[in-house]
């Protein structure tokens, strides 16, 4: 696996790292993502990170974001709300396990440049995730019941964790759509339930990151790190704070065309 960075330290400065992860942490704050999906391309164009050590510092500052943007959407959507539906937890988590460890697996073994292309498909895909998914989330209604749900729900776990492994991201652009329409969750709700199925799902994926040797870019960047997760949650906080003010209808087409932007970007890179 090819790891070299090629930015010089000056051009991955404080100021621009602390801004990036506070955009990004109000965007995944505000909607229930870790943000990650945004903040890989960052990584990857503006600070020039090779691919895997990009996903692997995404997967870090992730963990933040959806640590910290879980108690400050509590305001919206109390705790309470949450344990009534450890089941719909239990079953994405089944699945989503599994498939964030076999999902790092492959990421460590894939070349630069076919991980790069990987990931602006992945990016792609989650865009149109984003707008057709939230389509229907006025449905309330969920797509399956009884066993054929939880098959389901064990089935789409296992896809989402190795998307999440794959990208360094929580899974939230995935699942979320995933809880209205196959659960049928309210969209606040599937937004911090999908946090609760995330922070574990990116555990086990970081623990199969650990054994390769570009884990070491953590060490290596502990400053860039510190600063940028820093950012990350005060955005965090402020996107929990506009929670339901900022209409989905609006923000969800933006967020895409931004993902497809991102996506070509990354598909570009040298």
């Amino acid at each position: 696996m090819e790891n070299s960075a090629h930015t010089s330290p000056a051009a991955r400065n404080t100021p621009a790292a602390f801004f990036g992860g506070a955009t990004i942490g109000a965007l995944g704050g505000l909607i229930g993502l870790g943000g990650a999906e945004f903040r890989l391309p960052l990584l990857i164009g503006m600070f020039n990170y090779a691919a895997l050590e990009a996903v692997i510092l995404n997967k870090a500052m992730s963990l933040v974001v959806v640590a910290t943007a879980l108690p400050f959407r509590t305001a919206t959507v109390p705790f309470g709300a949450i344990t009534e539906n450890w089941g719909i937890v239990a079953n994405l988590l089944a699945g989503s396990l599994m498939g964030a460890w076999y999902g790092a697996g492959w990421a460590t073994r894939l070349k630069s440049e076919t991980l790069y292309k990987v990931i602006a498909a992945l990016l792609v895909a989650i865009a149109v995730v984003l707008v057709m998914g939230h389509d229907a989330t006025t449905t309330g209604q969920p797509a399956l019941a009884g066993s054929a749900q939880l098959i389901a729900g064990v089935v789409a776990g296992f896809a989402i964790g190795i998307v999440a492994s794959l990208l360094g991201v929580a899974g939230g652009e995935l699942l979320i759509p995933t809880l209205v329409l196959l659960f049928g969750a309210d969209i606040k709700l599937a937004g911090s339930l999908s946090l609760v199925v995330s922070l574990p799902t990116m555990l086990v994926g970081f623990t199969r990151y650990s054994r390769d040797q570009s884990f070491a870019v953590l060490g290596k960047n502990k400053r860039f790190l510190l600063v940028m997760a820093s950012g990350s949650v005060l955005g965090t906080f402020i996107g929990g704070l506009l929670l339901g003010v900022v209409p989905n209808a609006v923000l969800l087409p933006a967020l895409a065309v931004i993902l497809v932007i991102s996506a070509v970007k990354v598909w570009r890179h040298t």
